[in-house]
């Protein structure tokens, strides 16, 4: 059975909007792309190599997916073995990828990702795909959240939790923290909320 890993870059409150480039996502007038880049040292690059490495597979909303495939293919050696990774994506809208190995899921969202779910293979991770995080996190399909937190604050952006989610518990499976201030923090799902008084 394959589990549904989130690997999101988020700021404090909460913003996962382009974090890569300035040109990556302007809608909605966002003005920050690329606000992860001055954190970036050799420990992050390290630690974010170590997320990278195979074996999975990738499920991407439509922008993340256009984003990667405009650029992986011809980066392969950045991120080995990403052009043979078996890639999903997720739109409402009709497409013909041009990246080997790729599934488009249009129809019955929700279903086809319980039955992708249900496979045996590697597991599935998403990277950004803000309106597919929605999707999943309000249906809970998430069995993991591997963040990586960064001290800045956006405020306004689009969010990973903005249209909210189910209530549910979670283990934090392991931890770090870059010299700049970075927070590498892993999630696995671990049932439903407990709660008590004192």
């Amino acid at each position: 059975m394959k589990k549904i890993i989130l690997l999101e870059f988020i700021s404090l409150d909460g913003v996962m909007q382009a974090p890569g480039g300035q040109e990556e996502d302007k809608s909605g007038g966002f003005e920050y792309g690329g606000w992860t880049v001055p954190f970036s040292d050799e420990a992050s690059g390290a630690l974010m190599q170590k997320q990278m490495a195979l074996p999975f597979e990738l499920l991407l909303g439509r922008k993340t997916f256009d984003i990667f495939q405009a650029y992986w293919p011809a980066h392969e050696n950045m991120w080995p073995g990403i052009n043979d990774v078996r890639k999903y994506v997720v739109t409402d809208t009709p497409m013909q990828p041009t990246w080997n190995n790729t599934t488009v899921i249009q129809d019955n969202v929700v279903e086809e990702l319980k039955n992708l779910k249900n496979q045996d293979g590697p597991d599935l991770y998403v990277y950004g795909s803000g309106d597919l995080a929605q999707t999943l996190l309000k249906n809970d399909l998430v069995d993991e959240l591997w963040l990586k937190i960064f001290p800045v604050t956006l405020g306004s952006g689009k969010k990973l939790f903005a249209q909210g989610t189910i209530a549910a518990a979670f283990k934090l499976t392991s931890s770090a923290i870059t010299p700049s201030g970075v927070i590498f923090a892993n999630y696995r799902r671990d049932g439903q909320v407990k709660t008590g008084s004192f």
